[in-house]
């Protein structure tokens, strides 16, 4: 299954680092990303990834919440489905 993560908050040193290896360790593949600091001061990441087989969508966001309250950031997790839909013009 597929899944889009976003992340968005002010920068911090160590935001890609742990959001990868949080996905890592919860055997989640990053298949494409994009981030990018505005302004010197916030930070936007979106990626697309392969969530392994027995995890689930609910599994991904919830190791990722540990590091969103760690970092001050808000991270989202989304089946890549639901996400399409969302943003169909």
């Amino acid at each position: 299954m597929r899944a889009i993560v976003s992340v968005l908050g002010k920068d911090t040193k160590g935001i890609i680092a742990n959001v990868s290896m949080t996905l890592y360790k919860q055997d989640a593949n990053i298949i494409d990303i994009s981030q990018t600091v505005m302004q010197n001061e916030y930070f936007t990441m979106i990626m697309l990834v392969e969530i392994g087989e027995g995890k689930t969508i609910d599994d991904i966001s919830k190791a990722l919440d540990a590091v969103a309250k760690e970092f001050k950031v808000e991270i989202r997790v989304q089946h890549e489905d639901i996400f399409n839909s969302m943003h169909r013009i």
